[in-house]
């Protein structure tokens, strides 16, 4: 095993401050590490060998433990090795295991196997930390994948609190960040320390996104001719409601070859599981009213070939959901209206009609009913109310 020590020297000219380095000795050969630790002659202890500065008193700690674990790991695995390896190897992973590069790694992975949603989300939750490194307590450009501990968890969660994001969208990347984590300690990058045990990786039960029937009925009945925009917004809000609550990004790639001998027959792009819808007269109407597409797609969203099919399917998306606002007014709802409602929707539309959970879960696409129970978890607790009055009544 090669010995490591952490020591400081002076630089010419600086006026008593220097830099730290390591010295690594290994079969008679000896290795120095220079590091960007900066620091006065009266903020190192030579005799204990540390650095009064916490930060960089803690960034050294990393530092010892990582050159440690790499020397363990080519002890187990070559027969010989020197002084340089270890140094060498430190540096690569300086280079490759930080965890804006693992990260990113991992998001050109997912997109190379078509998981195009999921990298969006990875990148979303590498942007979000980003932002925090920049503005914590000690900003930084990127952080090793080692040092990701319990207390930098906590000041991100509480970063996050500061700005008003909402606790499942906490738990959305405070997830993601853990799952990346996972990976690196699962390939034997870093030691698990389980720095995500004190921040929340829930799921919170969201406010009432679902309609009742008569809500969907006033959208529906709503005219709407003069203005195409809103009109286009509430057939697609329908379209997906009929669909059984199809989630947008399969509306928007459906193909016009999904379509045959009356059923629509699609896989979730989010789960991969094949789903069969029959063809009404109300999805027929809708259709009817626009152009057929020039490109391979059913609907009138991903309207022209040649064209950035993904760029294009959500930008329509957002327009929708802006014109649904406008939509939602002048239907006098008090809910936030948007496509993922009619998905909410249906599904308590479903339950209150007296469906099966697990009818009701096979019809969404959902890998279990424990996701179908979380959509019908908003529903209108005047249900619930109606059946408790008959128990009372019961026992009188």
């Amino acid at each position: 095993m090669a010995s490591i020590k952490v020591n400081f020297r002076l630089a010419p000219g600086t006026a008593g401050y220097g830099y730290i380095y390591y010295r690594i000795s290994h079969q008679r050969k000896v290795c120095q590490i220079t590091t960007e630790y900066r620091i006065r002659a009266d903020e190192w202890d030579r005799r204990h060998g540390t650095v009064a500065v916490a930060q960089t008193h803690d960034n050294i700690r990393a530092d010892m433990e990582r050159l440690s674990r790499i020397d363990r790991r080519l002890a187990a695995v070559r027969v010989t090795y020197t002084a340089d390896d270890v140094a060498d190897e430190f540096r690569r992973y300086a280079r490759d295991y930080t965890l804006f590069a693992y990260m990113r790694a991992i998001i050109e992975q997912l997109r190379r196997n078509g998981k195009v949603r999921t990298s969006e989300t990875y990148r979303s939750a590498l942007e979000s930390f980003r932002k925090f490194l920049a503005l914590d307590t000690c900003p930084r450009r990127d952080i090793m994948l080692d040092c990701i501990t319990s207390e930098v968890m906590e000041r991100y969660q509480a970063w996050q609190c500061a700005r008003g994001i909402s606790p499942n969208t906490i738990s959305f990347y405070n997830r993601i960040l853990r799952a990346v984590y996972n990976r690196a300690a699962d390939s034997d990058i870093i030691d698990n320390r389980n720095p995500f045990r004190h921040v929340y990786t829930g799921v919170e039960k969201t406010r009432k996104r679902a309609l009742p029937i008569t809500a969907i009925k006033r959208i529906g009945n709503l005219d709407l001719s003069d203005n195409p925009t809103l009109d286009y917004a509430r057939d697609m809000f329908m379209l997906s409601f009929f669909f059984r609550g199809m989630s947008f990004v399969d509306m928007a790639f459906l193909r016009k070859a999904d379509l045959r001998d009356g059923y629509i027959t699609y896989r979730r792009r989010k789960t991969g599981q094949m789903l069969t819808i029959r063809w009404t007269r109300e999805m027929h109407a809708i259709l009817a009213k626009y152009p057929e597409n020039s490109s391979k797609y059913l609907l009138p969203i991903i309207r022209n070939t040649g064209i950035n099919e993904r760029y294009a399917y959500r930008n329509a998306g957002y327009n929708i959901n802006r014109a649904l606002k406008r939509i939602a007014a002048m239907a006098g709802l008090t809910i936030p209206l948007t496509l993922y409602v009619a998905r909410h929707s249906w599904a308590s539309a479903a339950r209150a009609k007296g469906i099966p959970l697990s009818v009701i879960s096979e019809g969404m696409g959902h890998d279990s009913e424990a996701t179908t129970r979380i959509y019908l978890a908003s529903l209108d607790t005047s249900v619930v109310d109606k059946a408790n009055s008959l128990i009372i009544r019961s026992l009188r």
